[in-house]
């Protein structure tokens, strides 16, 4: 019987795929995280102490929150239950409390629940976990890729600590491969195999921090392997890796987070962030028409009237777009990014109609002035519309020095910066012009 279930166990572990063989058993032998689980981190100190109640582990594939999960409980001692949000009714959730209740009750032993994907859960599923998390009967440790804060209720969010996983470093990358590759036990040591350090680097970086991406990497290279060949050199490594898959989630935090990069290059001047962002988004398969609309958008609003080109490139980039489709598209985008990467800034036309829309819906409404309402309609003469309004073109250089607000505000500050310098001296003479003259203010 037992030779059975050796003989059952070795053959579970010859079809795990590396990935799952090379978890980590111990803490110390977790990759990464070390703003966590360094010495003196809160989540360290959590576990040495034992004072662990609900956690959300936040954060991209690959980085470890599964492993990491059951790390958690091993490492307090406590039974490990887990669930997939995924495939996962109110049935199933509610049975796997029950027996943590029971679990708790009768062995006196306290149970760590493992939800992977936990925004998958309807704010029902999720209230469901409230009278447990908030008595003890699990320590809840959650895994997402979404945002927690967006995508989890507010009490189950007040009642967890909120840890944010990040992407492994190439290092990081580097030695998981190489002691996978060692390892005879679960690794592919048994077969003898090396490989060069490009390749190793490679497959780091190509794989975007995703250490189940890394060791796949690695394990499709080491089958498709000749068996003459026991070195994985470069062009290997290349070919087990067909094409880049870019961390992406078009509806999720990276699609935000990277378009939030991309629009703050632009603003800060860096023609080079902002190409490389825009690549990222284009890779990853967004829409080109949200990267011309973004553009447009930065045009007005970061350059404004310091270069008014940059709107009229802007929006060519767009119809280009429109017209001649990608890949080609991508160039007339590229065009107008670095053009408005490179122009002067300016957001004091986004700032005026802020201020101005601001006073419009806080504030009573200005009457519109006797002398600039229409008089185009019968009867208008009667009222007094359009009474001593003065036509600006009859005036030598076009401008009288005419109040057509009724009220005195300045909402348009041009900068001093680009076009917008002269259109500061030009607003300056006229405001200066248009001011009600006191005697002593006369010439």
């Amino acid at each position: 019987m037992n030779l059975f279930r050796e003989v059952e166990a070795a053959a579970r572990k010859e079809s795990q795929p590396l990935a799952a063989r090379m978890r980590p058993r111990r803490l110390d032998e977790f990759l990464g995280q070390q703003h966590l689980l360094g010495e003196g981190r809160l989540l360290r100190r959590l576990l040495d102490t034992d004072r662990l109640s609900s956690i959300v582990l936040y954060g991209p594939p690959g980085t470890g929150k599964t492993s990491l999960a059951k790390l958690i409980a091993q490492h307090t001692k406590r039974h490990f239950a887990s669930l997939n949000a995924a495939s996962t009714g109110a049935k199933e959730l509610r049975e796997a409390l029950d027996a943590a209740r029971l679990r708790l009750e009768r062995a006196g032993q306290r149970t760590v629940l493992f939800i992977d994907e936990l925004h998958h859960f309807n704010k029902t599923q999720q209230n469901l976990l409230l009278p447990d998390v908030e008595e003890g009967v699990v320590a809840l440790v959650a895994a997402t890729t979404a945002n927690p804060f967006f995508a989890l209720i507010a009490p189950l969010i007040s009642r967890s600590q909120v840890f944010e996983l990040q992407p492994l470093t190439t290092d990081d990358l580097c030695q998981l491969l190489t002691t996978a590759l060692a390892d005879a036990e679960r690794g592919l040591g048994e077969r003898k195999l090396t490989a060069t350090s490009e390749a190793i680097q490679f497959l780091a970086q190509v794989s975007d921090g995703d250490a189940r991406r890394a060791l796949m990497g690695l394990e499709i290279a080491a089958l498709s392997l000749p068996v003459q060949q026991t070195e994985i050199d470069l062009a290997t490594a290349q070919e087990s890796v067909q094409k880049k898959a870019i961390r992406y989630d078009a509806d999720g935090d990276e699609h935000y987070d990277v378009a939030s990069a991309f629009i703050k290059s632009i603003r800060g001047s860096d023609p080079d962030a902002a190409i490389y962002w825009m690549a990222r988004m284009l890779e990853a398969g967004e829409d080109p028409r949200f990267i011309a609309r973004r553009i447009v958008i930065s045009a007005s609003e970061d350059i404004g009237n310091a270069d008014p080109q940059g709107l009229v490139l802007a929006m060519a980039a767009a119809q280009a777009v429109e017209m001649i489709g990608m890949p080609e598209g991508r160039i007339a985008l590229a065009q107008a990014v670095t053009y408005l990467a490179l122009a002067p800034k300016s957001n004091a036309a986004y700032v005026a109609i802020d201020a101005a829309s601001a006073e419009v819906r806080q504030k009573t409404a200005f009457p519109v002035p006797m002398h600039l309402r229409d008089r185009h309609y019968p009867g208008a003469k009667r009222l007094g519309h359009g009474d001593n309004y003065v036509y600006p073109h009859d005036a030598e250089d076009a401008w009288v020095p005419q109040d057509y607000l009724g009220v005195d505000r300045q909402y348009y500050n041009p900068t001093n910066r680009g076009h917008e310098a002269a259109m500061q001296a030009r607003l300056a003479e006229f405001r200066r012009r248009r001011a009600p003259q006191t005697p002593d203010s006369q010439p």
